[in-house]
């Protein structure tokens, strides 16, 4: 169990808030690109912030503090302009930084405006995502992993909302011992009493890995009837890159879960799934985006599906889960080390150092950062399987085969 306390510093998102300060140096996704059409405006909230998200008629794009300085109107509703975005009120003018460089109504020759900022961050589109950043300057790089940037993917990305802490997400990640009862017995209870046959096939954890990797921890577990020899999700796993991303591989093809931290007690989740392009197919225009409900029109939860039941187990929870009165057991060691990991890392913001898995070397991001995963997910650019050791990018965690559990 954890103090009250220590509860507050892991879950915590606000400014000048150890675990806030700790997530504010990462990048993280504010929108789909297809929400934010030319020459227009949205709301989005993170981290604690209420923010505009703004797009010009050019395709520049801004995020500012939604408040206008002068009196407090909601930029949300504001015109965005190439210099910036113009308040409705009063036509003050805020430009990508925050800087208010027009104020209308104030002399021709007044300073005025040189003395007004308000919160302004940095913004990128990638892969059909908007990222921001609201940490410190400068900014480490936008990281380009492999599914943002491939070209050779088709991509669509669901979209829940729901009304949890972001850390109930991220240590699901690294609770393996739930896939035998959430996800089997648990999925086949449900088939049953909607009359169909089960649809998994109970498997008992014989082993379980965590290991600890520059962007994060790879879990990896060896279910009962796999070869410790050539099972991928005991040689390979999939990661949690730090501090919330989820990478999967898959039959269906590899995908991310971006677990976004809107504040204290709520969490957007972008389900970002891709697939190959087939030969004749045409490079998309644009990335489909939906909504994936955690619930059905009548208030219970979607629990005849894996994200359904995961997203079930974290919101049931509560807003913030009572870390005071769990009782942790020996299959709970993911958790443990995921939470002395994120102790580590608030403690290296504390001294002005970086933490786990940023990048500032374009060298180190450039073409792509590429995500180790289970199940044969990756292809070449080509479409084919990896066939040679070379150039499998799975060959470094292949070689921590006989890594003893930690």
């Amino acid at each position: 169990m954890l103090t009250a306390e220590m509860n507050r510093r892991l879950t915590q998102t606000q400014q000048r808030t150890p675990g806030g300060e700790l997530l504010r140096r990462y990048w993280w996704p504010v929108a789909v690109a297809g929400q934010l059409g030319p020459e227009s405006v949205i709301g989005v909230r993170l981290l604690g912030e209420d923010l505009a998200l703004y797009r010009t008629e050019s395709g520049r794009l801004g995020l500012v503090s939604e408040r206008c300085a002068h009196r407090g109107a909601s930029l949300v509703y504001g015109i965005p302009e190439e210099e910036g975005l113009r308040c409705c009120y009063h036509g003050w003018r805020y430009d990508a930084s925050g800087q208010c460089n027009d104020t209308p109504g104030e002399p021709a020759d007044s300073t005025f405006k040189e003395r007004i900022c308000i919160a302004g961050y940095p913004v990128q589109e990638l892969g059909g995502l908007i990222f921001a950043y609201l940490g410190p300057q400068p900014a480490p790089l936008l990281p380009r992993w492999d599914l943002l940037v491939r070209d050779d993917l088709k991509r669509e990305i669901g979209i829940t909302h729901l009304p949890i802490n972001w850390l109930h997400a991220a240590e699901n990640t690294m609770d393996p011992i739930h896939l035998e009862f959430l996800h089997t017995r648990y999925m086949n209870y449900v088939m049953k009493k909607m009359g169909r046959p089960p649809a998994a096939r109970p498997r008992h954890h014989l082993d379980m890995a965590f290991d600890v990797w520059e962007f994060g921890i790879m879990k990896r577990r060896l279910l009962e009837g796999d070869d410790p020899e050539t099972s991928d999700e005991w040689l390979v796993g999939h990661p949690l890159i730090f501090p919330n991303t989820l990478a999967l591989g898959g039959e269906r093809g590899p995908r991310f879960e971006y677990r976004v931290p809107v504040d204290d007690t709520h969490l957007i989740v972008y389900h970002y799934f891709t697939a190959l392009r087939g030969p004749d197919e045409a490079p998309q225009e644009g990335v489909p985006f939906y909504e994936v409900p955690a619930k059905r029109e009548d208030g219970t939860y979607v629990v005849d599906t894996v994200l359904g039941q995961d997203m079930m187990a974290w919101a049931t929870q509560g807003a913030i889960a009572d870390r005071t009165a769990e009782r942790l057991g020996t299959t709970d060691r993911g958790i443990i080390l995921f939470r002395k990991i994120l102790e580590e890392q608030m403690q290296k913001v504390a001294r002005g150092e970086d933490p786990m898995g940023v990048i500032r070397d374009p060298a180190r991001n450039t073409p792509m950062l590429q995500v180790p995963r289970e199940r044969q997910a990756y292809f070449t650019h080509t479409g084919g399987m990896v066939d040679s050791p070379e150039d499998d990018p799975l060959a470094y965690f292949r070689s921590k085969r006989d890594l003893a559990p930690t």
